[in-house]
């Protein structure tokens, strides 16, 4: 019975987390370029079921109780990265990738620490100096990881290969980076990823549409979906408690009239 309580127990923290992670989908659901998440779960392994620092057998010994079923365990968390839908802006410095790939930025945090960080939302503009750059100050970079700085007072367009065209020249060329295992990127705030140890960089196949914005991959509609049947599995688990803390009650009720 006491098992009972436990499992249940686990399956409420797992919807728990399941609702924590979808809340934060439907936060993002107009947010450029996110990317949603989902989550893992699995059953608890046997031989975690221990019997610790207990005295009958020494306090530094950790025996098995048996073939045990101790509920659910939180998994791995994975990103979905999905191309979301396209949305028309017909600003210059609005831009979208079709396939594979993401634009490079020049990060700064708040200590003055440097690193380049990937991200799909293309929502770029130009700042006093003539830098692009994104909606937070960061650099966006080109090929060779440089910033890029045109002129402001030319009329710009921007190629499907990334290529800044201003008075028919080709001016700079925005970078697109790709990575041959996703499972080697690590979310950073809401729309940057940044690299691993053990990332390998791959040929990016995207193009650039210039005028364009990708937008989140969530649906909301989904959402709202996970949120009925996550509500049900943990209310569920609530009434196994319930119902089980009765039953414990009268146990001992019984005991002492007993």
């Amino acid at each position: 019975m006491i098992k009972g309580l436990y499992t249940a127990y686990t399956g409420m923290l797992n919807e728990q987390h399941r609702m924590d992670v979808m809340t934060n989908n439907l936060a993002n659901v107009t947010t450029t370029g996110f990317k949603k998440e989902g989550t893992t779960s699995q059953a608890f392994s046997d031989i975690l079921a221990y019997r610790i620092k207990d005295n009958s057998v020494g306090l530094q010994l950790a025996n098995r109780i048996g073939v045990n079923n101790p509920g659910v365990k939180i998994g791995e968390d994975y990103v979905d990265y999905t191309e979301g839908s396209f949305r028309i802006t017909d600003n210059t410095y609005d831009l979208a990738l079709a396939g594979d790939g993401f634009f490079a930025i020049e990060f700064t945090n708040k200590a003055g620490e440097t690193s380049t960080k990937y991200t799909r939302a293309g929502h770029f503009t130009l700042n006093r100096e003539g830098y692009l750059v994104t909606e937070e100050g960061d650099y966006v970079l080109d090929t060779r990881n440089n910033r890029i700085r045109i002129d402001t007072l030319q009329e710009t367009a921007i190629e499907r290969d990334g290529s800044i065209i201003q008075d028919g020249r080709t001016v700079a060329q925005i970078g697109v980076f790709d990575f041959a295992d996703y499972n080697y990127l690590d979310r950073y705030g809401e729309t940057y990823f940044e690299p691993l140890p053990g990332a390998e960089p791959a040929p990016a196949d995207a193009e650039i549409y210039s005028g364009y914005l990708e937008m989140s991959n969530v649906s909301s509609v989904q959402e709202m979906v996970n949120l009925i049947a996550i509500t049900r599995q943990y209310e569920s688990n609530q009434k196994v408690i319930q119902t089980l803390d009765t039953t414990l009650e009268q146990a001992v009720q019984l005991g002492r009239i007993g």
